[in-house]
């Protein structure tokens, strides 16, 4: 992962903390990460706290121009290898699925051409809903790739499947993903 360019989404989900071992870990290994954070993520664990970890400022505003004037929403897709939300929540997941760009995270999955991989966690009821597996389904079929909920004890106090995958099981799938290289085409005789 050493010199890949790793943009970071973070949702609101009580999953947030977990996102800051998650990009230590990516930053340990070499990666150069970039965090972009909903309003609602915010609430939850601060931009402080990723800057920290990354040496980098964290982005949360469409349209406060923070390093690309033209929009953040396009330079940082521009250079971005691969880009993880994690947690993704479920109103997340819905806002992708229909193609919504309402907040700088939303726009850049509409503007990156690199692999994108969401690790949902939410409430187990939520997890299992209809629409929201309609959602993953489609999200699926738009080619994003997944680290499915772990189970086990929710906050909530329920258990049940919409655990936020650990951080470990998040750096393996990004590695495989990062590392993927195109097939070479045989010489033309």
């Amino acid at each position: 992962m050493k010199n890949r360019e790793i943009l970071l989404g973070v949702t609101g989900g009580i999953a947030a903390y977990k996102a800051a071992d998650l990009c230590s870990k990516l930053v340990q290994r070499g990666a150069a990460v970039t965090v972009v954070m909903t309003e609602a993520a915010r609430q939850f664990i601060g931009p402080t706290t990723f800057e920290a970890l990354t040496g980098r400022p964290v982005y949360h505003e469409a349209f406060r121009p923070v390093e690309h004037f033209r929009g953040e929403h396009i330079g940082l897709a521009q250079r971005a290898d691969l880009m993880v939300v994690a947690p993704a929540t479920a109103n997340f997941l819905a806002e992708v699925a229909g193609g919504f760009a309402h907040d700088l995270l939303s726009a850049l999955t509409l503007t990156i051409t690199c692999p994108l991989l969401f690790a949902p966690a939410m409430n187990c009821e939520m997890w299992a809903k209809p629409s929201v597996q309609r959602n993953v389904a489609q999200l699926r079929a738009d080619g994003v790739h997944f680290v499915e909920p772990g189970t086990g004890w929710l906050s909530c106090g329920q258990i049940g499947a919409g655990r936020m995958a650990e951080p470990g099981e998040i750096i393996e799938t990004i590695a495989r993903l990062v590392d993927v290289k195109p097939k070479m085409s045989a010489p033309s005789a």
